[in-house]
């Protein structure tokens, strides 16, 4: 574990983490800002973004602040267009905005939310910014998914639950497509430098579904926040897979516990990660897609 040896010098690296103003995301950066990386930091809302700003830079790190909504198409593409114009270098790419919504909600480009924000915006976003990452030696690209795709299937008659929806069913979908994506891009980036993996960050305090919870998530929490961790320790895989030497050629593994681990079986599924990467892209107009 990262407290256990001296952390890497990230010093003249560039990571950008998505959704980043609280929680495992806000815990990321901090970490790895004070590993010395300059970090790019996302949020929808400007002033919870420029807070997270100002606390990163009382560890003397260099912090970039974007302002965007990654539930909307447009505003993923207008992250990466201006990501790519000060970037043309990323080094690191952590996938980690998500949610949970238990009544089912649409984006402004009519999605459900869950499935827009938690596995669409880290798929455009990946594809978008491969350019930039590619322009690094060893780019790694880490995408925090959950325990929860154990649970899950991607039913592809009913991706938007727009037959019979149920939050606990999205939620678990959009984490299992979290790995099959991650999966299918390290197959597809094989053949450049730049590596693909997923992360577990276990069960975590934090304000997460807390805009739209249901009745047994609530108890649920209640009765197990005494036993969660801190989203600090949530963040520590994230951490190690961005930063640590030992995963300088590691690509299309599932970790937790900064440990691989064995992911579901539905996972392993090539034809459904095939099948979902095509899907996705048609949902989100990708006319160029990673190299194969």
């Amino acid at each position: 574990m990262l407290a256990d040896r001296k952390a890497p010098d990230l010093g003249g690296r560039t990571v950008l983490i998505t959704g980043s103003t609280g929680g495992i995301g806000k815990a990321t950066a901090l970490g790895l800002a004070a590993m010395g990386a300059r970090v790019v930091i996302t949020g929808r809302d400007r002033g919870r973004v420029e807070d997270t700003a100002r606390e990163i830079k009382t560890v003397g790190a260099q912090v970039e602040l974007f302002v965007a909504d990654l539930s909307s198409q447009s505003e993923v593409r207008r992250l990466a267009d201006e990501v790519l114009q000060r970037h043309p270098h990323l080094d690191v790419l952590i996938n980690n905005v998500g949610g949970y919504w238990n009544n089912r909600h649409l984006t402004a480009d009519g999605l459900e939310h869950t499935f827009a924000l938690n596995h669409l915006a880290p798929f455009l976003l990946s594809n978008l910014l491969l350019e930039s990452l590619q322009q690094s030696a060893g780019a790694r690209i880490v995408t925090v998914s959950s325990n929860a795709h154990t649970m899950g299937r991607i039913d592809f008659d009913d991706l938007q639950g727009e037959r019979s929806y149920s939050g606990a069913r999205a939620y678990n979908q959009s984490k299992l497509a979290n790995v099959l994506f991650t999966y299918e891009l390290a197959r597809r980036l094989r053949n450049t430098s730049v590596t693909a993996n997923a992360a577990h960050p276990g069960l975590v305090s934090t304000a997460f579904g807390a805009g739209d919870p249901g009745r047994a998530q609530r108890l649920l929490v209640r009765v197990l926040r005494p036993f969660m961790k801190s989203p600090a320790a949530g963040a520590a895989t994230s951490i190690h897979l961005a930063s640590s030497p030992d995963f300088d050629r590691v690509t299309g593994r599932y970790f937790a516990k900064s440990k691989p681990a064995k992911s579901s079986k539905r996972s392993y599924d090539e034809a459904t990660a095939a099948r979902l990467w095509a899907v996705s892209a048609e949902l989100v107009g990708l006319t160029t897609p990673a190299t194969t």
